[in-house]
């Protein structure tokens, strides 16, 4: 299968909505898609509908933060602390879990879906079984509190290709590994030019590990935030994404924007790992695809919104990006 070149990206078309939507799963081979809204709603839609018109599935107590499919289950997140199963074959809401004390940030789901990982600002970590709803590990490593004792943040978890590892990554750039089997931790990495904190203006802090991705033969981790921020109010700080061999704790690429502002709020690597693609937004939406070999840019564009997060084909041909009252759909030619 020849990989695709990012150069040759183009816009399918783009969806305008009401309200920011902030994740999307796609049904593989087909172009039905889940969204998470920040009107509470997980809904359902066709991509090549001659009308596009996301239909309502469910409902959360707040914004649905993150979703994500594991065979025929859909499992979805939110503010309101909540896990929703929905079983895609009978249209049905069959579990729902009062998952974690504080907003959920991220669900993913192992690569056999045989499991999901959820992260929150309560700072743990939980492995669910996504047949039962189990609990099957409590992850806590995590610090409660920034350095400055305000409280920290969990935004992102990602498995490793053969579902051995987990990462997760704080507000802090503190990103811990653990192993799935165990539960334990077994590696600690730091990027701490992810981490901003005002001292005279807000006594505030910013930034924080936003995206992260194993690359597809688990050697590589990479990681995806903003550097330091000049202007905390309004995201002033360039993307920035950085790449480690995890196990030798080796940061091998900094790269940071000189075209593009904001957090890098989602991660991909090529199937056979050749480039890296990135998403976010500040001000501006954008996209971003570095050769991993080269360590060099190869295409930087403005997106049509501020992009919270995308959904990739196996086959790196195609992204649905999901951001600020807008989707957009886009597919590599080459």
């Amino acid at each position: 299968m020849t990989t695709p070149n990012p150069e040759t990206i183009k816009l399918v078309k783009d969806y305008p909505r009401p309200s920011p939507v902030f994740t999307v799963a796609r049904v593989p081979n087909t172009n039905r898609c889940y969204f998470g809204s920040a009107d509470f709603q997980v809904s359902e839609a066709d991509l090549k509908a001659e009308k596009f018109e996301p239909t309502p599935l469910y409902s959360h107590g707040s914004y649905v933060t993150s979703l994500v499919l594991a065979g025929t289950r859909l499992v979805s997140g939110g503010y309101d602390g909540k896990l929703i199963w929905w079983e895609t074959a009978s249209r049905q809401q069959i579990r729902t879990v009062d998952a974690h004390s504080r907003w959920i940030r991220k669900v993913v789901a192992s690569p056999d879906g045989r499991t999901i990982a959820s992260v929150a600002d309560d700072m743990i970590a939980r492995i669910w079984d996504t047949e039962t709803g189990k609990l099957v590990h409590e992850l806590k490593g995590h610090a409660a509190k920034t350095p400055h004792h305000f409280s920290s943040m969990l935004y992102v978890a990602a498995y490793s290709p053969d579902g051995h590892f987990l990462a997760t990554g704080d507000k802090i750039g503190q990103i811990i590994i653990w192993d799935t089997r165990t539960g334990q931790e077994v590696s600690r990495l730091e990027a701490p030019v992810m981490y901003t904190w005002d001292k005279v203006q807000r006594l505030h802090s910013i930034g924080g590990i936003r995206s992260l991705a194993f690359s597809p033969d688990g050697r590589l981790l990479a990681v995806g935030g903003i550097g330091k921020v000049g202007n905390i109010d309004h995201l002033d700080g360039k993307a920035r994404i950085e790449v480690f061999d995890w196990q030798a704790k080796s940061r091998l690429i900094e790269y940071e924007s000189d075209a593009y502002k904001g957090l890098v709020n989602q991660l991909a690597f090529a199937p056979d790992g050749s480039w890296l693609a990135a998403a976010g937004g500040g001000t501006l939406g954008f996209f971003i695809f570095l050769d991993v070999a080269k360590k060099k840019l190869l295409k930087e564009d403005k997106a049509p919104m501020h992009v919270h997060g995308y959904t990739m084909t196996a086959d790196g041909r195609e992204f649905v990006m999901v951001g600020y009252q807008k989707i957009a759909w886009y597919r590599l030619e080459g």
